[in-house]
Formats: structure tokens, C-alpha cells, sequence
């Protein structure tokens, strides 16, 4: 018998129940309905934590993934960076697109994640050297519920160069799709010098790779 000719059968059974069954139906239907609810929140909670929001999973962005981990994109085919700008953790206004000519590191961090502890001074250290080469870094803090963190966070870690403060990663949901994934920090991004992105990592890097992911698109003219 097929399960297209049982399910009649399933249905018909329903018809078959006892008055005293049928009193309990609502009860049933209740717990059913809750235990239903259960399973689609469950489900939303996968499906937000694996997709990481709408800047997360999927999409055309051009990356080609590097055996170091560090996916680059050919420099006729990169997405132009949206726009970064609002109040730093310091409270100045800051806007990306000011540092256009210059090479700039986009590092998202937050002061809850010990992988952006311990990655810190090497990205101070890489500023600090090629800053005069026309190299800008940026910080974008997430997920801190205020300042204050982040800004005993740069001063621990001796961290000089200006950090966006976006506390619900509104500015990361700003880039394409497949670019950022909001679960996965840090994350670093590198512009060319016509704020278009030309590198990334969602992994924490050493001043090591931060160095070697840099060096291309510092060295195009």
C-alpha cells in the first residue's frame, strides 16, 4: 500500500475516536502546537547562527581562498566598500571614505574576544611601520553594549589607530552579501587604494600574514 493510500487512513482513524478521546483533542492539539513552535525557533537559531545574517553565507564577491587561508579578489572584479562612517569608540566622527588613496586595513574586533587579544599588538606594530607608506587601519568594535570596554581594551593592548564603534553590527550588514559573516570575528579586510576590497581573512591573523596580506595591494599602482 502506498503512503498516499494510508494517509486517508490516518485521517479516518481521527473519525473513529471515542468521545472521551475527542475531549482530549484540544490538549493534544495544544501540546502539539507548542512542540511545533519549539522546532521552528530551534530551526530560526541554526539558520541565523549558520548564516551569520544577511552579510553572511553566500553571494558573488570575486574572493579566490589562498592556501594561507587569505582570499583576494583580481583587481578588476572588487566590490567597492559600502559606507563606513559614524562615531568612533572614542566619540569622533569617522568616514572611511576619507582615507580613499590610501590603502586601508578594516579590522572588526570586539573586547569579549581573546583571538582579538592576542592578534592586537601584531596589527599595531604592522600600522606603525607602514603607516608612512600610505597604509590606514581602521577598527570596527562590535557586540560591546557600550565604550567603555573597547576603549580599556586599546589602551591594554596599546592600539592607536581609530576604531568605529557599531555595538549591533549594523555597519557589517552594510557590505555584500558573503563578504562578512557577523558570527565570525575577527575579521580583516583589505582596500586598494580606490576603497574597493581587494583581501580578506575571517580567521585571526599573525603580524606574519597581516604583513603578506597586505603587500599586494600596497605594491599596485
Amino acid at each position: 500500500m502506498s503512503a498516499a493510500s494510508r494517509a486517508p487512513q490516518c485521517s479516518n482513524g481521527s473519525n473513529r475516536t471515542t468521545p472521551a478521546h475527542r475531549t482530549r483533542t484540544p490538549r493534544a492539539r495544544s501540546r502539539a502546537a507548542l512542540l511545533a513552535a519549539g522546532t521552528a525557533v530551534a530551526a530560526l537559531a541554526l539558520s541565523a547562527c549558520g548564516s551569520g545574517g544577511t552579510s553572511g553565507g553566500g553571494g558573488n564577491t570575486n574572493f579566490i581562498m589562498g592556501k594561507d587561508g587569505i582570499a583576494t579578489v583580481g583587481k578588476g572584479k572588487r566590490a567597492a566598500a559600502p559606507d563606513l562612517s559614524g562615531k568612533t569608540v572614542d566619540g569622533k566622527q569617522l568616514d572611511v571614505a576619507d582615507y580613499k588613496g590610501k590603502v586601508v586595513v578594516l579590522n572588526v574586533w570586539g573586547s569579549w574576544c581573546p583571538p582579538c587579544r592576542a592578534e592586537a599588538p601584531g596589527f599595531e606594530r604592522v600600522y606603525q611601520s607602514l603607516k608612512g607608506q600610505g597604509v590606514q587601519f581602521v577598527g570596527i568594535n562590535t557586540r560591546d553594549s557600550n565604550t567603555a570596554p573597547a576603549i580599556a581594551f586599546e589602551k591594554q593592548q596599546g592600539v592607536t589607530y581609530p576604531s568605529l564603534f557599531d555595538p549591533t553590527g549594523k555597519l557589517m550588514l552594510r557590505f555584500k552579501k558573503g563578504t562578512l559573516n557577523p558570527q565570525t570575528i575577527p575579521s580583516t579586510l583589505v582596500l586598494d587604494r580606490d576603497g574597493k576590497i581587494a583581501a580578506r581573512s575571517l580567521s585571526p591573523l599573525s603580524e606574519e600574514k597581516l604583513r603578506k596580506m597586505i603587500a599586494p595591494v600596497l605594491t599596485e599602482k
